[in-house]
């Protein structure tokens, strides 16, 4: 998912808190309402991008804290991070389930960490400019992958990304950008040397950005690698393999709770700190499947259910 589809970009704004410290020292109106944009008072108002994945992990945040006797507020769909991180820093939203990779990217676009704990550690500087904190991160990740069926694995012996070379030609269905990304095809190319003869790797550009057309590709063997990310239901109900990506060409997309410090506490800390624990990429998938499958349960719901099951609350 790094720079690679839904989000990304910039964020400026007030210091989160701004308001309710002014308050504490005084004001020329005692009597005056906080401003609009407030979260209301002794409440943590959690927010959401606006995908389902975003949501189900808001309400399994915001039950978990409910739980522990925490008041909260939900304001779900809110946008990408040009809308959140402005509405972290002015007080709207206090906490937002994030993607460390991407999130670190919002702040510097070049960075080179990878790794899941290389990530998290480089992350703490840059978000602390705008009084933010992030939190432990779980071990879900939602990120771009190499995927193939399960038949070419088997039948070509792929596990990693470098065993593409036992496949070429081979044709690789991706967004379009991925022909231009450093994990995409230059990636595959300098990490993992496949594709160096033009006529190895085929690209296919595919607009939906590891959704149903890129699948249907890939099942349909139209292409016979495709960019699909980790927690799409369709890796368990397509039976669909992801490659190992042992260089860590693509970077870490760990899900993080991303909190305001004016409302952070250690009951917070420690509360999420035990659902990040527990929330595994597996699990992701299997949620995703609840609300966006057949199913149609309630992202409420799903993370009731998910929550109980992990004995969180």
């Amino acid at each position: 998912m790094f720079s690679s589809s839904l989000l990304r970009s910039a964020r400026l704004l007030l210091v989160v808190g701004l308001a309710g410290s002014l308050a504490a020292c005084g004001s020329s109106n005692p009597t005056a309402a906080p401003p609009a944009s407030s979260a209301p008072a002794g409440k943590i108002v959690i927010g959401s991008f606006a995908f389902p994945e975003s949501e189900i992990l808001g309400n399994i945040y915001a039950q978990a804290l409910e739980a522990k006797g925490i008041q909260v507020q939900t304001k779900f769909n809110i946008g990408p991070r040009q809308q959140t991180i402005p509405a972290l820093k002015d007080g709207s939203i206090n906490l937002i389930p994030e993607y460390n990779g991407n999130l670190l990217a919002f702040y510097d676009t070049k960075y080179t960490a990878r790794t899941t704990a290389d990530v998290d550690a480089a992350l703490v500087d840059k978000v602390a400019v705008d009084k933010l904190r992030v939190l432990k991160s779980a071990p879900a990740e939602d990120k771009d992958a190499y995927v193939v069926t399960r038949k070419t694995a088997d039948a070509k012996g792929l596990a990693a990304i470098g065993d593409l070379s036992k496949l070429v030609p081979f044709k690789l269905g991706a967004n379009p950008q991925f022909g231009e990304l450093g994990y995409g095809i230059p990636g595959l190319k300098s990490v993992y040397k496949v594709g160096a003869n033009a006529k190895d790797v085929t690209f296919v550009p595919i607009e939906d950005f590891g959704g149903p057309d890129t699948v249907k590709a890939l099942v349909d063997d139209s292409v016979q690698v495709a960019d699909i990310y980790t927690t799409s239901p369709a890796i368990k109900t397509d039976d669909l393999v992801v490659l190992q990506d042992p260089e860590n060409m693509i970077s870490s997309q760990n899900i993080v709770p991303l909190v305001a410090d004016s409302v952070y506490t250690d009951q917070l800390g420690t509360t999420l700190d035990a659902v990040s624990a527990a929330l595994t990429t597996d699990d992701l998938i299997a949620l995703r499947d609840r609300v966006e499958g057949k199913e149609k349960a309630s992202a409420e719901t799903a993370a009731k259910e998910w929550l109980s099951s992990k004995g969180l609350i």
